[in-house]
């Protein structure tokens, strides 16, 4: 009989312990844990951009223009944003991402920039134009303004830069003092990434024809750091700022294969982002 009762205490022990975990399990907030969710998030930016030398070659010709001064292109806030038909016209971020575990996380994502030199700038010119045109000539640094005649250069649909990133993420939500983070919960995050520039390029140069498509022209580099703000486990809105490095040594200019531009610049993004996370 006295076996038979330590039997019994030790499985009524075993079970409140089974139960006490379980009962655990299900007060454990979704929020607490990252590893194994997804998410995904679509937004806008507004960019500057350094100044950049930009070097066009083909045949007849070799010249850079000297400190070539661009912008960027706002819509503003705007229906295109989630219209199918015209989603390219704004400036637009796109992520698809992973947590490998509760901290770090790997997206694949497209910044969809626009870079547009400023039409009618004086620049520099050095270098030699041959081509029968009304602008043959030697340069030597000479100053140039930058009629569309001789010049309209601009990545507009887009400066297209996809591209890896690696981030990290910390609930900041107790300095807060935010008792329920599975209704709001506040992360810092930063991040590196690594891609390459598939622009569309317009161009109309030294008057020949006009081009405009797409084509792989270099790669680019880039650090971000925000503020992600998650509301009821699934649903968040971040905001980031993030600069980097771009270099792009082949970058189509006219019809001809033979024609083209060589250029690297710095950028700096502002974004927003709206988005969702959840587990499969």
């Amino acid at each position: 009989m006295k076996k038979l009762y330590t039997a019994a205490l030790v499985a009524f022990l075993f079970t409140n312990c089974l139960s006490a975990q379980e009962e655990l399990k299900v007060q454990e907030k979704y929020t607490a844990h990252n590893k194994g969710k997804f998410f995904i998030s679509w937004g806008g930016n507004r960019d500057s951009y350094s100044k950049s030398d930009v070097t066009f070659s083909g045949e007849g010709y070799r010249f850079t223009v000297e400190d070539m001064v661009a912008h960027d292109k706002p819509k503003g806030w705007h229906i295109d944003y989630i219209n199918p038909s015209r989603i390219t016209i704004p400036q637009t971020n796109f992520r698809l991402g992973y947590f490998i575990n509760d901290h770090y996380s790997v997206t694949v994502g497209l910044d969809h920039m626009k870079y547009v030199m400023t039409q009618n700038q004086m620049a520099k010119v050095n270098g030699n134009i041959n081509i029968g045109s009304e602008f043959d000539g030697t340069y030597n640094h000479e100053l140039t303004e930058m009629t569309p005649e001789f010049l309209k250069y601009e990545h507009t649909d887009g400066l297209n830069y996809v591209h890896t990133e690696v981030s990290r993420f910390d609930d900041i939500s107790s300095l807060f003092k935010l008792p329920n983070t599975d209704k709001v919960q506040i992360n810092l995050t930063e991040g590196l990434g690594f891609g390459f520039l598939y622009p569309k390029t317009n161009t109309t140069l030294l008057g020949k024809e006009r081009h405009d498509d797409f084509h792989t022209s270099g790669y680019g580099i880039s650090a971000k750091a925000g503020l992600n703000i998650t509301f009821f486990k699934h649903f968040f809105i971040q905001g980031e700022l993030k600069g980097g490095y771009i270099n792009m040594q082949d970058i189509r200019t006219t019809q001809s294969t033979t024609d083209k531009a060589a250029q690297d610049f710095y950028f700096f993004q502002k974004i927003i982002s709206f988005g969702g996370v959840f587990k499969i």
